[in-house]
């Protein structure tokens, strides 16, 4: 059989896998705190008809000759550039102006919990509630980590707002303070941000949510985040009353369909033309 047909039904898969990549950029483009994948391509291990050889006395060098197998998917990249802000005047809306993540966990009955012992996810989605006790959420329920004065290392704190508040607000740094009963104005909590080197390296989970890798230079020891607080350690800022979208390009992800849909069309092309040359070796019998 012809090579070129088994490299045509490589790039076929190639351009699937980018136009599976592109599609859900595409139905993420509304997402809060999305980060958009990237595709990218190598070719395969080549088949040596010749090898190279030295020059001697007599004769010049040869180079090797070598024909290709087709090509292979590379990678699958997150992109994590910052997304752009839409203001909504929630002041449970964060958005986070420069690097690091925020911090949720599950697995926690207590104020003060162990980091090692709760189930750790990371977030650039903002979008906080608070539960029926008044405990600083996502929407799927996990608790957003924060820190109080006092607070041991390794150790957590949940972040709760008291039923008699007034009013709350979330500063840039992260300090979460409210209006108590008798108009005084107390601290709630700390908002804390796990910071990563290669965010790249990050493993997505669904739902917004990301969980650490060995690969994601995650700032901490033995998979345990340092719990940054806001505008500080090289961190972003926090900016109550926005939210960060999504960072796809709706032009660049046309593109980037359009190349992979003639990609795909032109490694057809490939295959029916070999199809096309094994007939004709098929038809010099009659």
């Amino acid at each position: 059989m012809l090579r070129s047909m088994f490299s045509g039904i490589s790039g076929m898969k190639g351009f699937q896998t980018q136009l599976d990549t592109v599609g859900n950029n595409i139905a993420n483009v509304n997402t809060s705190g999305y980060k958009k994948g990237r595709t990218t391509f190598q070719d395969m291990m080549s088949q040596t008809v010749a090898g190279a050889s030295a020059p001697t006395d007599i004769r010049g060098g040869i180079n090797a000759q070598q024909v290709g197998l087709g090509s292979q998917v590379g990678s699958i990249d997150n992109i994590h550039t910052q997304g752009n802000r839409q203001t909504t005047d929630r002041t449970l809306d964060l958005a986070l102006e420069g690097d690091g993540m925020f911090i949720f966990a599950t697995g926690i009955d207590d104020d003060n919990f162990d980091l090692a012992d709760a189930n750790l996810e990371y977030s650039r989605a903002g979008n906080m509630y608070l539960d029926q006790e008044g405990y600083i959420v996502n929407s799927n329920g996990q608790y957003l980590v924060g820190s109080q004065e006092g607070t041991e290392e390794g150790q957590g704190e949940r972040i709760q707002i008291p039923e008699n508040a007034a009013s709350f607000s979330i500063q840039g740094n992260g300090v979460v303070n409210y209006i108590d009963e008798n108009g005084d104005t107390q601290e709630a909590g700390q908002i804390t941000l796990a910071n990563f080197s290669n965010p790249g390296g990050l493993e997505k989970v669904g739902s917004n949510m990301y969980r650490s890798s060995v690969n994601d230079g995650m700032q901490g020891e033995d998979g345990i985040p340092d719990l940054i607080e806001p505008e500080s350690g090289g961190v972003a800022s926090i900016v109550s009353g926005s939210l960060e979208m999504s960072n796809v390009d709706l032009a660049e992800e046309f593109t980037d369909m359009i190349t992979a849909q003639r990609g795909f069309q032109a490694n057809t092309r490939i295959i029916t033309t070999s199809d096309e040359i094994l007939q004709e070796l098929v038809n010099l019998k009659r």
